[in-house]
């Protein structure tokens, strides 16, 4: 099998890397298909400085508003027209069922679109300050900035960082996650083809240990935009803090979803599957702590199990089109999903659903899942002697396929299982009582809280956590307020003679003098 090679993306141009270079690994097949390029320390010191020397030349910070805009509108126009190709290396690298990529890639041209349409329409305040003075506010850019990619969305993630601070004239440099780093290359392609000049956009693959340490501490970051793991972010976040960049991270989520009574049971189980198992579970959102009222468990359960069943039985290559879920991203990750569930099960909870590493053929298509990292949807509970919240599932993110199932009695019961998290990055509730919704919504400590639905998402719509689920909000107006800081300029229009009668601040005689 043909190994391609893929390289760095420096100066509008592709670059060789001095690091060891990366395998990158088909999930579904455990074969190796590309190599990449990674960074060294300092070909990141390299990188930044050229990309400080591009921000200060202002091809891109001083360019007109509809100039950035018109890019970023031709960007979309080009991901449109190269999507099949780009949904097939994203399928490859992630192993990503294609009809999950087929829906999703097609809408990142909303946050490009959004973002340009954002920067032209966007005013200017005037503050009210008091005397014969004008005082406006202008957004500026920050200059050069960091964005570290994981690997569950490798262009959903990068294209909503991208697109705001493009939009507000930073120059980018983007580190993908060193399992799928393919697709960012090839985005950086397109966006030189728009008109972005050359320097402002820059993708340097590598580890987090050498390349994203090398690119987070440099001293001429102003902002470290990233999404991780919890444990990964506050380290990057002390060593932004240490250089005074700003920082946003979009970290871990065990997602509670509350499943109440007075819910619609048929449409709560398949806004379960859908939020717990799309990505094979590897999204920080997933619907992860199904929280049941006591009356309708048992429905509730019986319906999951024929759900997860349909789906397993439907599982195969992910460039399957008839493939419901593809594999886990690796070895490692598959490894970190059945450890946890072994322990569960050892701790005595009952299984209603997969709970084992696919070893078999599917019956779908005939793909070999012993080569890959397949893992089905699987439904743990409580068995009456067993109790799931005592085990570490209920606590830790499994980043899998695996959701765990409590029943509670009040709906003062089902918030203190739903809070029971250090995280607070999604929520969802099933109800069909409008005012239950608003109570409980209003309750649950999450950054982004659904009725009646999962994992919404719009360039429009904030995006982020609280607790130990991350710091500030992808999307929306915030996202690209904080791409930039605020200049304000204050203009003294007296006429000389007035200025010369109140502000001689140190004249002879001891009167009323101005402050403020």
């Amino acid at each position: 099998m043909a190994v391609e090679t893929y390289k760095m993306w420096v100066r509008g141009q592709e670059a060789e890397g001095q690091a060891e270079q990366l395998s990158v690994e088909d999930p579904s097949t455990g074969d190796i298909f590309a190599k990449c390029h990674a960074a060294s320390p300092q070909d990141v010191d390299s990188a930044v400085r050229n990309a400080h020397a591009t921000f200060k030349a202002g091809v891109w910070s001083k360019a007109p508003r509809h100039v950035r805009a018109d890019t970023l509108e031709r960007a979309a126009d080009l991901l449109t027209k190269n999507i099949s190709r780009l949904i097939e290396l994203e399928v490859r690298q992630s192993g990503r069922a294609i009809r999950e990529m087929n829906a999703q890639v097609p809408t990142l041209t909303k946050w490009f679109k959004y973002y340009a349409s954002l920067i032209r329409v966007e005013e200017r305040s005037v503050m009210p300050t008091m005397g014969k003075l004008h005082n406006w506010i202008d957004r500026v850019p920050l200059g050069v900035v960091a964005q570290i990619t994981p690997f569950n969305h490798p262009m959903l993630i990068a294209v909503k960082k991208i697109a705001p601070a493009l939009a507000a004239g930073n120059c980018v440099i983007l580190k993908p996650s060193e399992l799928t780093p393919l697709t960012s290359i090839e985005l950086a392609k397109l966006l030189k083809e728009a008109g972005l000049p050359d320097g402002v956009f820059t993708v340097l693959p590598g580890d987090g240990a050498t390349t994203g340490k090398a690119l987070v501490s440099h001293p001429l970051i102003k902002k470290v935009d990233v999404t991780g793991g919890t444990p990964a972010g506050r380290a990057i976040g002390a060593i932004a803090g240490g250089n005074l960049a700003h920082f946003t991270a979009e970290l871990g989520g065990k997602a509670p979803l509350i499943v109440f009574e007075e819910a619609n049971i048929d449409a709560a189980v398949n806004g379960i599957a859908f939020g717990s198992f799309i990505a094979s579970g590897q999204t920080c959102v997933a619907a992860t702590r199904i929280i049941v009222h006591k009356n309708i468990t048992n429905k509730v359960l019986g319906k999951l199990r024929k759900k997860a069943e349909s789906i397993e039985r439907r599982m195969g290559s992910p460039s399957n089109p008839e493939s419901m879920m593809g594999p886990l991203i690796s070895a490692k990750q598959l490894e970190n999903v059945r450890s946890l569930v072994d322990e569960a099960l050892e701790s005595g909870v009952w299984v209603y659903a997969g709970g084992k590493r696919m070893t078999d053929t599917s019956p779908l298509d005939g793909t070999d899942f012993s080569k890959g990292y397949y893992y089905p949807p699987t439904i743990l509970a409580d068995s009456p002697d067993h109790k799931i919240v005592d085990t570490r599932i209920w606590k830790e993110e499994a980043f899998g396929p695996v959701i765990v199932v409590v029943e509670f009695d009040t709906e003062e019961e089902a918030l203190k299982l739903a809070n029971d998290s250090e995280f607070g990055l999604g929520a969802a509730i099933w109800t069909q009582d409008l005012a239950q919704a608003y109570r409980v919504s209003e309750a649950i400590e999450a950054g982004i809280c659904w009725v009646n639905t999962h994992h919404r998402n719009d360039p429009s719509s904030p995006w982020g956590g609280i607790k130990t689920s991350g710091v500030g909000s992808e999307n929306g107006v915030d996202a690209y307020h904080a791409y930039t800081t605020t200049k304000s300029t204050i203009i003294n229009y007296a006429t000389a003679e007035e200025s010369i009668a109140n502000d001689d601040w140190f004249r002879e005689g001891t009167g009323e003098v101005r402050y403020g």
